[in-house]
């Protein structure tokens, strides 16, 4: 995902693991629910539609951009959080913006702003799409369910994080017979495991999907 992603993990690293803790609870819930993805591959075909979701969310980052400098500061996601009505106190907003501030600028680009929705859908659910509602993004609640059963989907022993062994299972499973899915594995699972400890979380799995679907490419385009 470019250099962002190959940055250390140098915030402060008991909000960071309080918030993952929080994510892995989730995501282990989420996981009784059971998943409807049946291959990677399957969700590799859903990259267009999804991309398409994740750019109607450009106007309402513009709207919270209240200084229009392409990025969205703490107080903007505070007023942004008030606006949506979206339950979070100040020490949650604030450990969401931190964990995607990636670059550590005090400022979110727009993918990151699409991830932080997400896991906000994920911690947050009916308050997420009681606000979706309002904003008229309906379909963005059915992307966000789509990339949670995704994750439960590479996560095959439930346990909130998806593992190396598990990342080259999932493709294998949808391209059996082809030498090359390995290969494939590993460089999926590399640019989702940008910390390089070996597990990736929700977090990680929802940035690194952004680059895939080619939201890298409309933060490029904004900045030139």
């Amino acid at each position: 995902m470019g250099a962002t992603l190959g940055r250390s993990n140098s915030f402060n690293g008991v909000l960071e693991s309080k918030l993952d803790a929080k994510m892995v609870e989730a995501m282990q819930r989420r996981a009784l629910e059971g998943t409807n993805v049946k291959s990677f591959n399957s969700v590799i075909m859903k990259f267009p539609k999804i991309d398409k979701n994740f750019r109607k969310c450009k106007s309402i980052f513009e709207q919270f951009d209240e200084d229009s400098n392409g990025a969205i500061d703490l107080e903007e996601l505070k007023h942004c959080f008030q606006k949506l009505e979206i339950s979070c106190n100040e020490e949650e907003i604030s450990d969401l913006f931190l964990a995607c501030d990636l670059d550590e600028n005090m400022g979110m680009k727009f993918n990151e702003f699409i991830v932080l929705l997400c896991l906000v859908y994920l911690l947050k659910e009916p308050t997420v799409a009681e606000a979706q509602s309002r904003m008229g993004l309906a379909d963005l609640e059915t992307t966000f369910e789509a990339l949670v059963n995704a994750f439960v989907f590479l996560d095959q022993n439930k346990d909130g994080y998806v593992s190396k062994t598990e990342m080259v299972h999932a493709i294998n499973e949808t391209t059996a017979g082809e030498r090359s899915s390995g290969r494939i594995a590993m460089k999926r699972f590399e640019e989702m495991d940008w910390d390089k400890n070996g597990m990736v979380t929700f977090k990680e799995f929802l940035f690194a999907f952004t680059s895939w679907v080619g939201m890298d490419d409309e933060v490029e385009e904004d900045e030139e």
